[in-house]
């Protein structure tokens, strides 16, 4: 049975899956869209709703966290532009459009996310 364990695995190790995950993240901050699988969208989606919103406190200790989570270029994009803009707003700062079009190889649905 799969109690308690949430998450896909993506056919990874344990720290090769984070590091995957993180690198993600960092990509689609500094990008502020990408085009990736569903899955992986769906996997990134609550990481990056959680980083927008403890940069929104906009104090120290959330640059802190950040920086401990993400790499300093993405941190300090994400804590000095990208969450200034969700202030007002309670969630939901990003968006999956998922396409028509599927990966050839192994058939995977694509998707976009992006920020709203």
């Amino acid at each position: 049975m799969r109690h308690l364990k949430k998450g896909r695995k993506f056919g990874l190790m344990m720290g090769k899956r984070r590091a995957f995950l993180r690198i993600l993240v960092h990509n689609l901050i500094m990008e502020e869209k990408i085009e990736t699988t569903e899955a992986r969208a769906k996997e990134i989606r609550p990481r990056v709703e959680k980083l927008v919103t403890i940069a929104k406190k906009n104090n120290l200790m959330a640059l802190r966290l950040l920086m401990r989570r993400l790499p300093k270029t993405s941190a300090y994009k994400l804590y000095h532009e990208l969450a200034p803009k969700y202030k007002d707003r309670n969630g939901g700062y990003l968006r999956i459009r998922k396409s028509a079009e599927v990966r050839q190889r192994d058939g995977s649905r694509r998707a976009i996310i992006e920020f709203v």
